[in-house]
C-alpha cells in the first residue's frame, strides 16, 4: 500500500512539469502564441491586420489562479492553441506592471494606470479587436467583445471562432451562438 501511492506521488510529481505553464520573470504565464510588443495598441492593430489576424489583449496578474486553469488546462488545448497561433494576435499585460501602454486615442500609462482607465477588475480579461478602430476611442470603447475571467475550452474556442468570423456584426449573439454550437456537437462543459 505505502509502495504504491509513493509511486503515484513519484509519478504525479514527474508529470507536474508536462502540463506547467511557463512563468516569466515578472510572474506572468507565457506562450509562445504571445507577442512583444511596444505595447502600442495601434501599431499592434496595424501588425495584427497586415497578418490577417485579430488584436486580443489579454491581462493577467502575478499568481492568479485563473489565469494559471486558462494557460494548464484550455490555452493547451490543441483547437484553442491553434486559433490563437493562426488567427490572433495577442499582447500581454500586466495589471500590475509599469510598461507604458499607448491606448487607440494615443493616451500613454503604465500598464497598471492603463488596467485601471479600462475598468479591468478581473484577470485573465481578455478584449478583442475590431480591425478599424476610430481615433478617439479607448480600448473599453472599441472593444468587439470583453471576456472576464476564466471559462472552459469550450465557451474560449466558440468565443475564439464567433470574434474571427465576426459574428458580432450579426444578429446571432455569442450566448445564441454558443448555446447553437453545443447542442449541435452534443458537448458537455
Amino acid at each position: 500500500m505505502i509502495f504504491r501511492r509513493t509511486l503515484i506521488l513519484a509519478a504525479l510529481v514527474i508529470a507536474a512539469p508536462l502540463f506547467a505553464a511557463t512563468l516569466g520573470d515578472d510572474g506572468l504565464h507565457k506562450a509562445d502564441w504571445m507577442r512583444e510588443t511596444f505595447k502600442d495598441l495601434r501599431e499592434d492593430l496595424e501588425e495584427a491586420n497586415a497578418e490577417g489576424k485579430r488584436l486580443l489583449v489579454i491581462i493577467e496578474q502575478r499568481g492568479c489562479i485563473y489565469c494559471t486553469r486558462m494557460h494548464e488546462e484550455v490555452f493547451p488545448t490543441p483547437e484553442i492553441t491553434a486559433a490563437l497561433n493562426d488567427m490572433y494576435f495577442v499582447v500581454q499585460i500586466n495589471m500590475f506592471g509599469d510598461v507604458e501602454v499607448t491606448d487607440f486615442d494615443g493616451t500613454t500609462l503604465p500598464e497598471k494606470e492603463m488596467v485601471q482607465r479600462w475598468n479591468a477588475l478581473f484577470t485573465p480579461t481578455m478584449m478583442f479587436f475590431p480591425t478599424e478602430v476610430p481615433e478617439e476611442a479607448t480600448a473599453t470603447e472599441a472593444a468587439v467583445a470583453i471576456m472576464p475571467g476564466a471559462f472552459g475550452r469550450w465557451t474560449t474556442l466558440n468565443l475564439l471562432t464567433w470574434i474571427a468570423d465576426e459574428g458580432y456584426l450579426g444578429d446571432e449573439s455569442f450566448q445564441r451562438y454558443h448555446a447553437r454550437i453545443i447542442q449541435e456537437q452534443g458537448i458537455i462543459e
